[in-house]
């Protein structure tokens, strides 16, 4: 078989784990609202604060947050990655400074877990990567977790990044445009009908094969993004998109804006016959009273790391990432694309409003992970069953 960069549809397509009903990604969709929870595999997590905590980016403590998790009945766990010199974004903390990678750790969460789906973060376009290395790679980690890896797709959006890898940032929506032949070729090897030989824009194969096949027709896919060129790619190759807010990390903000925000990404997948899932990044500040919620939520910002804050607010202002545009400074204390705090009540009251604007899924941060997650499974899960977000695990 060949195929050129002219006509894509010569390219095999694998089926959509989405559409096998016994796939792990079908079970985690068939809740009104998933729930993920983002690893703290880098130094300070979401949050930059210097108020004690134990959060800790070592594999062990992340292993038991994912275990933690499962038992919960979460849905997903995720790690994000960047590339960042000596000492990460500096500041009192040394803001991820320590990153572990999230391929390799999430592949590695397989072995410690049952049936929690695992997405780690990669990126593409940075290095020597190849559509073959990828296939492989993947489909290895399909099976190692039974269907239940993913990969969240990026392009990467930082101008010094690709500079730690001998090259230099491309345009924007060119880089979806790379990223999409780099995944059309994945599929077509995944789908395995024959050896494959393209010579497309960016790649080329001859005679190429990957074995064996994924469980599911294709691993699980995912992106991020808050462009319409992320949205675009969004809508044809990824099962789950991550949004950010559009208007900063105050839910009263935010609400109005997501739902054209959503509408956006879902209506793109409409136009390819494809059903897309839409999550975005809450941390989540729970206590017994609202009183309580907010005095240690203000904690948290009153021991902002500010040295850190600037040195990633100038970051994302160097590149063209399209999130973070409205946070403020001590909203990126606390961490989170959007902040719900409050009773257990009154938490789940916000993620109601959440998931009325069209939401289908929360990735959540914590600012002290373990008792916080322990905490939010006690007192938050059980109403959420109760307002029907929620469907037992054992009516899946």
């Amino acid at each position: 078989m060949s195929a050129s960069k002219q006509d894509e549809t010569l390219l095999w397509t694998p089926g959509e784990p989405q559409n096998y009903p016994e796939s792990p990604l079908s079970k985690a969709f068939a809740q009104p609202l998933m729930l993920g929870l983002f690893l703290p595999l880098q130094t300070g997590g979401w949050s930059q604060s210097t108020l004690p905590r134990g959060t800790d980016w070592s594999f062990d403590y992340n292993a038991r947050l994912t275990q933690q998790a499962e038992e919960l009945g979460f849905d997903v766990v995720f790690g994000l990655s960047q590339w960042l010199p000596k000492g990460g974004f500096g500041g009192e903390t040394g803001y991820r400074e320590n990153f572990l990678d999230p391929f390799v750790s999430t592949v590695a969460l397989a072995a410690v877990t049952k049936r929690i789906l695992l997405l780690g973060t990669i990126h593409i376009l940075y290095g020597p990567w190849h559509p073959m290395h990828l296939a492989r790679f993947l489909a290895t980690a399909d099976h190692i977790s039974q269907g239940r890896f993913g990969a969240n797709i990026v392009t990467g959006y930082a101008e010094n990044e690709p500079r730690m890898f001998g090259s230099t940032k491309a345009d924007h929506d060119k880089r979806y445009v790379q990223s999409a032949e780099f995944i059309r070729i994945c599929n077509a090897l995944w789908a395995g009908t024959d050896n494959l030989t393209y010579q497309g824009e960016f790649y080329s194969l001859e005679e190429a094969y990957v074995s064996p096949r994924p469980r599911y027709g294709r691993p699980v896919l995912a992106s991020a993004s808050g462009s319409p060129a992320g949205f675009g790619y969004a809508a044809k190759y990824s099962d789950i998109a991550f949004i950010s807010s559009p208007a900063g990390e105050k839910l009263a903000d935010a609400l109005p804006k997501l739902p054209a925000h959503v509408s956006a990404v879902k209506n793109a997948a409409a136009a390819e016959n494809r059903q897309v899932r839409v999550i975005i990044n809450p941390t989540i500040i729970v206590r017994p009273t609202s009183e309580e919620a907010f005095a240690y939520y203000h904690a948290i910002m009153d021991h902002a790391d500010f040295g850190s804050i600037r040195n990633f607010s100038a970051r994302h202002a160097a590149g063209d990432s399209q999130s973070w545009l409205e946070h403020s400074d001590k909203g990126r204390a606390v961490g989170g694309h959007l902040h719900i705090v409050g009773s257990p009540a009154e938490v789940v009251e916000q993620l109601k409003q959440l998931h009325a604007t069209g939401v289908d899924g929360i990735q959540i941060t914590f600012y002290d992970y373990e008792p916080e997650l322990a905490y939010f499974g006690e007192s938050v899960i059980p109403l959420l069953e109760q307002a029907g977000l929620r469907l037992p695990q054992e009516q899946l």
